[in-house]
Protein backbone atom coordinates (compact mmCIF):
# COMPACT_ATOMS: atom_id res chain seq x y z
CA UNK A 1 0.00 0.00 0.00
CA UNK A 2 3.09 2.14 0.74
CA UNK A 3 2.96 5.59 2.32
CA UNK A 4 3.24 9.27 1.96
CA UNK A 5 6.58 9.55 3.03
CA UNK A 6 6.93 7.76 -0.75
CA UNK A 7 6.79 11.83 -1.92
CA UNK A 8 10.55 12.73 -1.38
CA UNK A 9 11.55 15.12 1.56
CA UNK A 10 7.74 14.15 3.80
CA UNK A 11 8.25 12.76 7.37
CA UNK A 12 5.91 11.67 9.65
CA UNK A 13 6.16 12.22 13.48
CA UNK A 14 3.56 10.59 16.11
CA UNK A 15 2.74 10.70 19.76
CA UNK A 16 0.15 9.86 21.81
CA UNK A 17 -1.09 8.55 25.55
CA UNK A 18 -3.00 5.99 25.73
CA UNK A 19 -4.23 3.49 29.01
CA UNK A 20 -5.17 0.52 27.31
CA UNK A 21 -6.85 -1.22 29.93
CA UNK A 22 -8.84 2.23 30.56
CA UNK A 23 -12.60 2.07 30.50
CA UNK A 24 -14.40 4.35 28.28
CA UNK A 25 -14.44 8.01 29.03
CA UNK A 26 -11.77 7.12 31.82
CA UNK A 27 -7.62 7.53 31.49
CA UNK A 28 -6.09 8.59 28.28
CA UNK A 29 -6.66 7.62 24.80
CA UNK A 30 -5.54 10.70 22.73
CA UNK A 31 -2.86 12.19 20.47
CA UNK A 32 -1.26 13.83 17.41
CA UNK A 33 0.22 13.03 14.07
CA UNK A 34 2.30 15.68 12.77
CA UNK A 35 3.65 15.78 8.88
CA UNK A 36 6.68 17.44 8.33
CA UNK A 37 7.15 19.04 4.49
CA UNK A 38 10.26 20.10 3.42
CA UNK A 39 10.91 23.60 2.47
CA UNK A 40 9.50 25.47 -0.42
CA UNK A 41 6.23 22.73 -0.13
CA UNK A 42 3.05 24.71 -1.47
CA UNK A 43 0.25 23.66 0.45
CA UNK A 44 -3.84 24.09 0.36
CA UNK A 45 -7.08 22.22 1.84
CA UNK A 46 -10.66 21.20 1.23
CA UNK A 47 -13.06 20.80 3.99
CA UNK A 48 -16.22 18.93 3.33
CA UNK A 49 -17.54 17.87 6.40
CA UNK A 50 -20.09 19.78 8.64
CA UNK A 51 -18.75 20.30 12.14
CA UNK A 52 -14.84 21.17 11.17
CA UNK A 53 -12.23 22.01 14.24
CA UNK A 54 -9.21 23.42 12.10
CA UNK A 55 -6.52 25.98 12.13
CA UNK A 56 -4.99 28.30 9.60
CA UNK A 57 -7.00 26.96 6.43
CA UNK A 58 -8.48 30.44 5.09
CA UNK A 59 -4.62 31.23 4.76
CA UNK A 60 -4.57 27.79 2.74
CA UNK A 61 -6.86 29.68 0.31
CA UNK A 62 -5.04 30.41 -3.18
CA UNK A 63 -6.57 33.54 -3.23
CA UNK A 64 -4.54 34.37 0.15
CA UNK A 65 -1.24 35.56 0.29
CA UNK A 66 1.45 32.49 1.77
CA UNK A 67 2.12 29.88 -0.50
CA UNK A 68 4.42 27.65 1.61
CA UNK A 69 3.47 25.23 4.39
CA UNK A 70 6.15 24.14 7.20
CA UNK A 71 4.21 21.30 8.53
CA UNK A 72 0.31 19.86 8.77
CA UNK A 73 -1.08 18.85 12.20
CA UNK A 74 -3.59 16.52 12.92
CA UNK A 75 -4.90 16.11 16.31
CA UNK A 76 -7.19 14.09 19.04
CA UNK A 77 -8.91 16.30 21.30
CA UNK A 78 -11.51 18.46 19.79
CA UNK A 79 -10.77 22.04 19.55
CA UNK A 80 -8.60 21.93 23.04
CA UNK A 81 -6.37 19.43 20.48
CA UNK A 82 -5.58 22.32 18.22
CA UNK A 83 -3.08 23.57 20.94
CA UNK A 84 -0.76 20.90 19.81
CA UNK A 85 0.15 22.79 16.30
CA UNK A 86 1.48 25.39 18.70
CA UNK A 87 4.21 22.56 19.82
CA UNK A 88 4.63 21.76 16.56
CA UNK A 89 5.19 25.99 15.63
CA UNK A 90 7.92 26.48 18.44
CA UNK A 91 10.32 23.15 17.45
CA UNK A 92 9.64 24.15 14.12
CA UNK A 93 11.09 27.94 14.79
CA UNK A 94 14.08 26.55 16.90
CA UNK A 95 14.96 25.12 12.97
CA UNK A 96 15.09 28.22 11.49
CA UNK A 97 11.34 27.38 9.86
CA UNK A 98 8.90 29.29 8.56
CA UNK A 99 8.32 32.89 7.21
CA UNK A 100 11.11 35.41 7.44
CA UNK A 101 10.01 38.62 8.67
CA UNK A 102 12.33 40.60 9.90
CA UNK A 103 12.92 39.41 13.51
CA UNK A 104 12.62 35.50 13.16
CA UNK A 105 9.89 33.25 11.32
CA UNK A 106 6.56 32.31 11.67
CA UNK A 107 6.14 28.46 11.12
CA UNK A 108 3.22 27.79 8.89
CA UNK A 109 1.37 24.77 10.61
CA UNK A 110 -2.33 24.52 9.56
CA UNK A 111 -4.33 22.23 11.79
CA UNK A 112 -7.67 20.30 12.19
CA UNK A 113 -8.67 17.51 14.76
CA UNK A 114 -10.96 14.68 15.75
CA UNK A 115 -13.57 14.39 18.28
CA UNK A 116 -12.71 11.90 20.72
CA UNK A 117 -13.21 13.33 23.68
CA UNK A 118 -15.79 10.91 25.12
CA UNK A 119 -13.53 7.64 24.47
CA UNK A 120 -10.34 9.32 27.08
CA UNK A 121 -10.86 10.53 29.94
CA UNK A 122 -12.77 14.46 28.75
CA UNK A 123 -10.01 16.50 30.32
CA UNK A 124 -6.90 14.56 28.73
CA UNK A 125 -6.19 15.89 25.72
CA UNK A 126 -3.19 17.02 23.32
CA UNK A 127 -1.55 19.97 23.77
CA UNK A 128 1.91 21.88 22.74
CA UNK A 129 4.41 19.36 24.11
CA UNK A 130 2.11 16.57 22.06
CA UNK A 131 3.05 18.33 19.17
CA UNK A 132 7.11 18.71 19.86
CA UNK A 133 7.31 15.10 20.59
CA UNK A 134 5.60 14.82 17.32
CA UNK A 135 7.52 16.80 15.41
CA UNK A 136 10.58 15.69 17.06
CA UNK A 137 9.90 12.12 16.21
CA UNK A 138 9.14 12.77 12.71
CA UNK A 139 10.86 9.95 10.20
CA UNK A 140 9.93 8.16 7.52
CA UNK A 141 8.31 4.94 9.21
CA UNK A 142 5.22 5.34 9.69
CA UNK A 143 3.22 3.43 12.28
CA UNK A 144 -0.55 2.56 11.97
CA UNK A 145 -3.55 1.83 13.74
CA UNK A 146 -4.26 2.90 16.98
CA UNK A 147 -1.58 5.33 17.25
CA UNK A 148 -1.19 9.15 17.11
CA UNK A 149 -4.04 11.22 16.50
CA UNK A 150 -5.91 7.43 15.88
CA UNK A 151 -5.55 6.52 19.42
CA UNK A 152 -8.67 7.48 20.72
CA UNK A 153 -10.53 7.38 16.80
CA UNK A 154 -13.67 5.25 16.13
CA UNK A 155 -15.21 4.48 12.80
CA UNK A 156 -18.92 3.51 13.02
CA UNK A 157 -19.10 1.03 16.19
CA UNK A 158 -15.30 0.12 15.73
CA UNK A 159 -12.37 1.49 16.61
CA UNK A 160 -10.51 3.56 13.89
CA UNK A 161 -6.90 4.55 13.34
CA UNK A 162 -3.78 5.96 11.17
CA UNK A 163 -4.23 5.21 7.85
CA UNK A 164 -0.95 5.62 4.92
CA UNK A 165 -0.67 4.53 1.36
CA UNK A 166 0.64 5.62 -1.73
CA UNK A 167 0.29 5.70 -5.29
CA UNK A 168 3.02 6.27 -8.46
CA UNK A 169 1.82 7.41 -11.84
CA UNK A 170 2.54 5.83 -15.12
CA UNK A 171 3.00 7.15 -18.49
CA UNK A 172 3.47 10.61 -19.43
CA UNK A 173 3.49 11.12 -15.69
CA UNK A 174 6.11 8.76 -15.38
CA UNK A 175 7.79 9.59 -11.46
CA UNK A 176 5.64 11.29 -9.45
CA UNK A 177 4.10 9.58 -6.55
CA UNK A 178 0.78 10.66 -4.56
CA UNK A 179 0.76 10.21 -0.70
CA UNK A 180 -2.30 10.31 1.68
CA UNK A 181 -2.50 9.86 5.91
CA UNK A 182 -5.42 10.01 7.39
CA UNK A 183 -6.93 9.46 10.79
CA UNK A 184 -10.49 7.65 10.59
CA UNK A 185 -12.87 8.87 13.25
CA UNK A 186 -16.05 8.63 10.83
CA UNK A 187 -19.47 9.00 11.82
CA UNK A 188 -19.98 6.46 8.96
CA UNK A 189 -18.91 3.13 8.57
CA UNK A 190 -15.92 1.52 6.47
CA UNK A 191 -17.07 -2.38 6.85
CA UNK A 192 -20.61 -3.36 5.04
CA UNK A 193 -23.08 -5.11 7.27
CA UNK A 194 -24.20 -7.08 4.95
CA UNK A 195 -21.37 -8.79 4.76
CA UNK A 196 -18.88 -7.62 7.28
CA UNK A 197 -16.11 -6.65 4.53
CA UNK A 198 -14.72 -3.02 3.39
CA UNK A 199 -17.40 -1.18 1.14
CA UNK A 200 -14.23 -1.21 -1.12
CA UNK A 201 -14.15 -4.73 -2.26
CA UNK A 202 -11.25 -4.48 -4.61
CA UNK A 203 -9.17 -3.23 -1.98
CA UNK A 204 -10.66 -6.20 0.40
CA UNK A 205 -8.96 -8.46 -2.03
CA UNK A 206 -6.04 -7.10 -2.26
CA UNK A 207 -5.40 -7.21 1.28
CA UNK A 208 -6.03 -10.78 1.61
CA UNK A 209 -9.67 -10.31 3.53
CA UNK A 210 -12.58 -12.75 2.84
CA UNK A 211 -16.34 -13.36 3.83
CA UNK A 212 -16.37 -13.89 7.58
CA UNK A 213 -18.98 -16.81 8.53
CA UNK A 214 -22.28 -15.57 8.98
CA UNK A 215 -22.46 -15.33 12.72
CA UNK A 216 -19.42 -12.63 12.78
CA UNK A 217 -21.78 -11.00 9.87
CA UNK A 218 -24.95 -11.09 12.14
CA UNK A 219 -23.37 -9.75 15.55
CA UNK A 220 -21.51 -6.73 13.86
CA UNK A 221 -24.62 -5.66 12.00
CA UNK A 222 -26.73 -5.74 15.54
CA UNK A 223 -23.77 -3.41 16.61
CA UNK A 224 -23.81 -1.36 13.40
CA UNK A 225 -27.14 -0.23 14.05
CA UNK A 226 -25.85 1.52 17.64
CA UNK A 227 -25.22 5.36 17.59
CA UNK A 228 -21.87 6.69 17.26
CA UNK A 229 -21.52 9.99 18.16
CA UNK A 230 -17.64 10.31 17.48
CA UNK A 231 -16.75 12.06 13.51
CA UNK A 232 -14.37 13.42 11.83
CA UNK A 233 -12.00 11.98 9.34
CA UNK A 234 -9.21 13.92 8.95
CA UNK A 235 -6.13 13.70 6.23
CA UNK A 236 -3.48 14.81 4.36
CA UNK A 237 -2.19 14.08 1.17
CA UNK A 238 0.98 14.99 -0.72
CA UNK A 239 2.90 14.99 -4.13
CA UNK A 240 6.37 15.34 -5.37
CA UNK A 241 4.92 17.27 -8.29
CA UNK A 242 5.06 20.96 -8.99
CA UNK A 243 1.36 22.79 -8.37
CA UNK A 244 0.88 26.00 -7.08
CA UNK A 245 -1.92 26.41 -4.77
CA UNK A 246 -4.79 26.13 -6.82
CA UNK A 247 -3.68 23.07 -8.12
CA UNK A 248 -3.05 21.95 -4.46
CA UNK A 249 -6.65 22.77 -3.48
CA UNK A 250 -7.86 20.72 -6.47
CA UNK A 251 -5.99 17.96 -5.79
CA UNK A 252 -7.26 17.76 -2.27
CA UNK A 253 -11.18 18.32 -3.61
CA UNK A 254 -10.43 15.04 -5.50
CA UNK A 255 -8.97 12.91 -3.01
CA UNK A 256 -12.27 13.83 -0.71
CA UNK A 257 -13.72 10.94 -3.40
CA UNK A 258 -11.27 8.69 -1.29
CA UNK A 259 -13.06 9.29 1.74
CA UNK A 260 -16.65 8.82 -0.15
CA UNK A 261 -15.72 5.57 -1.61
CA UNK A 262 -14.16 3.94 1.62
CA UNK A 263 -16.88 5.78 3.99
CA UNK A 264 -20.41 5.55 4.43
CA UNK A 265 -21.66 8.03 4.43
CA UNK A 266 -19.29 10.50 4.80
CA UNK A 267 -19.41 14.43 4.61
CA UNK A 268 -22.15 14.44 6.85
CA UNK A 269 -23.46 17.51 9.05
CA UNK A 270 -21.69 15.87 12.15
CA UNK A 271 -18.85 15.10 10.62
CA UNK A 272 -15.64 17.54 9.87
CA UNK A 273 -14.00 15.83 6.60
CA UNK A 274 -11.10 17.96 6.16
CA UNK A 275 -8.13 17.18 3.73
CA UNK A 276 -4.62 19.14 3.41
CA UNK A 277 -2.92 18.81 0.11
CA UNK A 278 0.62 19.17 -0.37
CA UNK A 279 3.08 19.88 -3.40
CA UNK A 280 6.95 19.48 -2.98
CA UNK A 281 7.67 20.40 -6.17
CA UNK A 282 10.80 17.87 -6.79
CA UNK A 283 9.24 16.88 -9.97
CA UNK A 284 8.68 18.71 -13.11
CA UNK A 285 7.19 17.96 -16.01
CA UNK A 286 6.64 19.73 -18.90
CA UNK A 287 3.27 21.16 -19.97
CA UNK A 288 0.80 18.92 -21.88
CA UNK A 289 1.31 20.19 -25.10
CA UNK A 290 -2.28 18.36 -26.26
CA UNK A 291 -4.23 20.44 -23.70
CA UNK A 292 -6.02 23.60 -24.69
CA UNK A 293 -3.86 26.32 -23.15
CA UNK A 294 -7.28 27.97 -21.78
CA UNK A 295 -7.43 25.00 -19.71
CA UNK A 296 -3.90 26.17 -18.37
CA UNK A 297 -0.73 24.05 -18.62
CA UNK A 298 -1.11 21.91 -15.51
CA UNK A 299 -4.28 20.96 -16.48
CA UNK A 300 -3.52 17.53 -16.99
CA UNK A 301 -1.21 16.88 -14.45
CA UNK A 302 -3.75 17.93 -11.80
CA UNK A 303 -6.45 15.52 -13.32
CA UNK A 304 -4.29 13.11 -12.47
CA UNK A 305 -2.89 13.63 -9.34
CA UNK A 306 -6.01 14.10 -7.69
CA UNK A 307 -7.10 11.06 -9.01
CA UNK A 308 -4.32 9.51 -7.65
CA UNK A 309 -4.76 11.20 -4.36
CA UNK A 310 -8.36 9.87 -3.91
CA UNK A 311 -7.48 6.48 -4.61
CA UNK A 312 -4.01 6.56 -1.78
CA UNK A 313 -7.04 8.26 0.70
CA UNK A 314 -9.60 5.37 0.05
CA UNK A 315 -6.75 2.99 0.60
CA UNK A 316 -5.14 4.74 3.37
CA UNK A 317 -8.33 4.63 5.04
CA UNK A 318 -9.25 1.00 5.26
CA UNK A 319 -5.20 0.36 6.39
CA UNK A 320 -5.86 2.55 9.35
CA UNK A 321 -9.37 0.81 10.35
CA UNK A 322 -7.92 -3.14 9.80
CA UNK A 323 -4.66 -2.02 11.93
CA UNK A 324 -6.18 -0.17 14.61
CA UNK A 325 -6.62 -2.38 17.79
CA UNK A 326 -10.13 -2.43 20.54
CA UNK A 327 -9.44 0.35 23.29
CA UNK A 328 -11.23 1.22 25.75
CA UNK A 329 -13.93 -1.52 24.53
CA UNK A 330 -13.90 -0.04 21.52
CA UNK A 331 -13.40 -3.22 19.46
CA UNK A 332 -11.18 -3.48 16.84
CA UNK A 333 -12.03 -4.87 13.24
CA UNK A 334 -9.82 -8.11 13.54
CA UNK A 335 -11.71 -8.53 16.72
CA UNK A 336 -15.17 -8.45 15.86
CA UNK A 337 -14.70 -9.86 12.37
CA UNK A 338 -11.73 -12.35 12.57
CA UNK A 339 -13.04 -14.33 9.97
CA UNK A 340 -12.34 -11.76 7.21
CA UNK A 341 -8.76 -12.99 8.52
CA UNK A 342 -9.19 -16.60 8.09
CA UNK A 343 -9.50 -16.75 11.80
CA UNK A 344 -12.79 -18.15 13.62
CA UNK A 345 -14.09 -20.28 11.29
Amino acid sequence: MGSITDVAGIRVGQHHRLDPDAALGSGWATGTTVVLAPPNTVGSVDCRGGAPGTRETELLDPANSVRNVDAVVLSGGSAYGLASAGGVMSWLEKQGRGVSLGGGTVPIVPAAVIFDLPVGAWDKRPGAAFGRAAAKAAKKKVAIGTVGAGAGARSGVLKGGVGTASVTLSGRFDGVTVGAIVVVNSAGSVVDPETGLPWMGDLARTLGLQEPPREQVTDFAKRAKGHNPLNTTIACVATDAALDKAGCQRMAIAAQDGLARSILPAHTPVDGDTVFALATGGVALPPDPETPPQLGPDTALITAVGAAAAEALARAVLVGVIAATTVAGVPGYRDVLPGAFGAGR
